[in-house]
């Protein structure tokens, strides 16, 4: 029996959609929260779907198909020069739309060409740099600054750490929900005890405020909030690095205490990158890849430098073998040996 030939989209089945439908970007938003994506994840995908429908005039998705989606996949890499990482996103943003949101089946979805992202040796930056970058921060940024080099944090995984989650008695912390959704330990400095200290004296002060004002508690992960309804009204739930002024939940728009802006992080790190002279283009996370690479210089086995970072792979992890501070791949020069 010969194959059924696929569904053509004219848009005529659009006007049997209820008019109290949920609108399309709202739909989105409705299907990233029940795979419980990020809240980061959300915005992207709705911004690119967004973006994808005003390409084409307004016309919706589902009239549109595999040339349609080529088309302007085309335009962001030759006419907006994207990066291969932005191709990727919006690919994976137009899939999850088609797949997950409006559940059709087009055989085009596997023959979409997918970007090739080039291996990039990361950017690592030597004790020396480490120390002059950091004596250019002051406060709670440097603390952080420290504590992501000292821990081999990302970003996130500082901003986000909880009291409960810091040991200082074991000289550790546990990045919970980590990339990928893992939790790991890793180190917590006995340098930045002290620090660490004062900064939980701080968060506490900011914690009776809260309860003394009634406030809602911190967010919690996925429903945690519905299994222990008391949860986030608690110290050990509370931030290690919680903001100084409140804000509105962007998705339940409940008025609590956030964590500090991570993007206040980024932007101290980059000032003071530049007021050390550092002619890299060092980030936040450059810190973390400077933890991998010292670390391994120091002669720790990379199985354990693999553990502390978190990488699902050891070959994730050997990269950090090629930026060693040991010139060439460790090779002598034939010059410096004359």
């Amino acid at each position: 029996m010969p194959a059924e030939p696929a569904k053509q989209f004219d848009g005529s089945e659009l006007a049997a959609i209820p008019a109290d439908r949920p609108r399309l970007l709202d739909q989105i938003r409705e299907r990233i929260r029940y795979k419980h994506f990020s809240l980061r994840t959300e915005r992207a995908y709705v911004g690119w779907a967004r973006r994808y429908i005003h390409f084409h005039g307004k016309r919706h998705p589902r009239e549109l198909g595999g040339a349609e989606v080529e088309a302007f996949l085309s335009h962001l890499v030759n006419e907006r020069n994207v990066a291969a990482s932005t191709h990727q996103q919006a690919l994976a943003a137009l899939l999850f739309l088609y797949g997950e949101v409006l559940q059709v089946e087009l055989p085009w979805l596997d023959d979409i060409g997918r970007p090739k992202k080039p291996k990039r040796l990361p950017v690592v930056l030597t004790r020396d740099e480490v120390a002059r970058t950091l004596s250019h921060m002051v406060g709670e940024h440097r603390l952080m600054a420290r504590l992501i080099y000292g821990a081999g944090l990302r970003l996130m995984e500082c901003v986000r750490l909880r009291v409960k989650d810091l040991d200082l008695t074991r000289s550790e912390l546990v990045v919970r929900s980590g990339k990928g959704g893992k939790d790991r330990v890793t180190i917590a400095p006995r340098v930045l005890h002290a620090d660490l200290r004062e900064q939980l004296a701080l968060a506490r002060s900011l914690h009776q405020q809260d309860r003394e004002a009634k406030l809602a508690g911190v967010e919690l992960p996925h429903a945690l909030h519905a299994k222990y309804p008391n949860a986030s009204t608690t110290w050990a739930w509370f931030w290690v690095f919680p903001a100084r002024n409140l804000s509105s939940d962007p998705r339940s728009r409940i008025v609590r205490r956030h964590h500090v802006y991570e993007q206040t992080l980024q932007r101290a790190i980059s000032r003071a990158v530049s007021r050390a002279g550092i002619a890299k283009p060092a980030t936040t996370h450059t810190l973390r890849h400077s933890f991998a690479t010292h670390l391994l210089e120091a002669g720790y086995d990379i199985r354990t430098v693999q553990e502390l970072l978190g990488h699902s792979d050891v070959s994730t992890t050997m990269v950090y073998t090629h930026v060693l501070n040991r010139g060439g791949k460790g090779v002598i020069s034939p010059l410096d040996a004359t």
